[in-house]
């Protein structure tokens, strides 16, 4: 099947400026994410969707193309990640054809492997749903979770759980924010992803870091420092 990844970088970002193009540990951010999807051989043509000039340059430096540029309106603090998807494929559409299968990938992602991106596409086709995407488990049971209240004080936010004992909690699940495959056709027709129409590609916790905040990149760098160290 004919397949394309599409990497969502647009340039504003405020709580880690210019967070697509920053070093880390080496390399631009994108930089992993472009190198994995090559090395993954998946791919016809692995696109950047950005508003952005300087993160153009980048990603075609790291062997990305940027055949189109984001639109103002779909570059704003507010706008959700389906939209610039569905952007990017009717532009690809335009310049390649439609593609059978689209892969989301996160530009700040450094934690995707070849294997994972692999074994999305393997699970995609073996279940037929309309998409697969990384999640992983929560370190402590969501029901005993905490609050903390208007004057300080603390909280459940399911009391009901106060006496249940943590290993006898269903085990929770939550995006590992990395990649999305999906059937184009589902993307277009905005089918949901947190559905049934989903199947889930398991990551251990140790190869996933949300990268929103200062505070989270620092501790992306260094668990990836520990894990490339590993692996000497």
């Amino acid at each position: 099947m004919n397949s394309v990844a599409i990497i969502p970088a647009r340039g504003g970002s405020k709580r880690i400026p210019r967070k697509n193009v920053k070093d880390f540990c080496g390399k631009p951010m994108i930089a992993w994410s472009i190198e994995a999807a090559k090395a993954s051989g998946l791919f016809a043509h692995i696109i950047v969707s950005t508003d952005d000039a300087e993160i153009a340059e980048v990603a075609k430096t790291w062997g990305a193309e940027v055949p189109f540029a984001r639109p103002k309106e779909l570059s704003d603090d507010y706008t959700a990640t389906r939209p610039v998807v569905n952007h990017a494929i009717r532009q690809i559409e335009a310049i390649h054809g439609l593609p059978d299968l689209v892969c989301c990938l996160y530009a700040t992602a450094p934690f995707i492997q070849v294997t994972d991106l692999k074994r999305g596409l393997d699970i995609l086709n073996v279940t037929g749903c309309e998409f697969s995407f990384t999640v992983t488990s929560f370190p402590y049971p969501i029901q005993r979770a905490l609050k903390i209240t208007a004057d300080g004080r603390i909280a459940m936010f399911h009391p009901e759980h106060l006496g249940n004992r943590s290993q006898d909690l269903e085990e929770a699940f939550h995006d590992a924010g990395q990649f999305y495959w999906g059937c184009t056709q589902a993307f277009l027709d905005e089918v949901p992803t947190f559905t049934q129409a989903s199947v889930p590609i398991i990551l251990p916790r140790y190869r996933v870091q949300d990268i929103d905040t200062p505070e989270d990149w620092l501790h992306a760098e260094i668990l990836f420092r520990a894990l490339q160290a590993m692996e000497l």
